[in-house]
């Protein structure tokens, strides 16, 4: 192929592109992240860099433990983000009586008759907690406002009633640290996509999930807008680049593990005592008891 072809082959895709653009004037968008890789991680790599950081979230559960820390970790963003990912895999390695994951469903109607933050407080950490929120009163500045679950005068409340709380949280001694998945829209719909065609993760594409298909732009403002008023310097939104999920959940824990200080106060483990000798038990016959069918015994 000669010059002269390659450069009109170049022109007629170039031109085929800004046609798409047209068409779909979402493709022109920006996609919404700040890390461009053009792979995800190597899955060896990223396990043993996991590995170790369980290990430091472990300290960092003790150092909450023993210091009687009062620790709240939002989580938000679009759906399909990686946010239930990335909780996952901070809180597995944790004890559950000290890392508590809440993720609150729809209000009830008293509860809609409280004052908006009245069930998120009862929700809060004692001292040598953590508490991470799969989403939280920042619902009234997103799906609530996008989807008009709420009145704008409900709305303004919020905006000018959540910095002040946040405020209140920060003196009262509460470690704050706010975290916003952002993914582009093709990457949302390949995980839609993905969800829809897998039965184990059907249960994910809830119809407010569709919904939020079509509203693109919708919650990109309403986004910019809650961060223009709620990224505050006593509570700032840390924004986690999620188009690769497996980076975005090991930078978000580094980051955490950094914002955070602590000590290691890990007690050394005590070296098993030999066994006594078992006395002599008449155990009754295997056959009166009932056991789960093996499955496995072909396999």
């Amino acid at each position: 192929m000669d010059k002269q072809s390659k450069s009109k082959d170049k022109k007629n895709a170039k031109s085929k592109k800004t046609a798409a653009k047209k068409d779909n004037p979402m493709a022109a968008l920006p996609p919404e992240k700040g890390h461009n890789y053009k792979h995800d991680m190597d899955k060896k790599l990223y396990n043993k860099r996991l590995k170790e950081l369980h290990i430091e979230l472990v300290k960092l559960q003790e150092w909450i433990r023993t210091q009687h820390l009062k620790v709240v970790l939002i989580f938000e963003g679009r759906d399909a983000a990686g946010k239930g990912g990335a909780i996952k895999r901070i809180a597995e390695s944790l004890n559950p009586r000290i890392c508590r994951i809440v993720a609150l469903g729809t209000p009830t109607e008293k509860e809609k008759s409280q004052w908006y933050f009245q069930r998120y407080v009862t929700q809060l950490p004692s001292g040598g907690e953590m508490v991470i929120f799969d989403r939280s009163w920042y619902n009234r500045a997103g799906v609530e406002r996008v989807m008009e679950f709420c009145t704008e005068e409900e709305y303004h409340d919020f905006i000018l009633t959540c910095p002040e709380f946040e405020r209140m949280l920060v003196r009262s001694g509460t470690i704050l640290i706010k975290y916003w998945f952002s993914v582009s829209d093709e990457e949302q719909e390949r995980r839609f996509q993905d969800r829809l065609n897998d039965p184990t993760k059907q249960w994910k594409l809830s119809p407010m999930d569709l919904q939020s298909r079509e509203k693109w732009i919708e919650y990109s403002k309403a986004k910019d807008e809650m961060f223009k008023h709620t990224d505050t310097k006593h509570a700032p939104w840390y924004v986690v680049p999620a188009e690769h999920k497996m980076r975005a959940r090991i930078n978000c824990i580094s980051h955490l593990l950094s914002s955070v200080p602590y000590k290691d106060v890990i007690p050394k483990a005590a070296p098993l005592p030999p066994r006594k000798p078992k006395p002599h038990h008449f155990r009754p016959p295997l056959e009166e008891q009932t056991f789960v069918p093996d499955v496995t015994k072909d396999m």
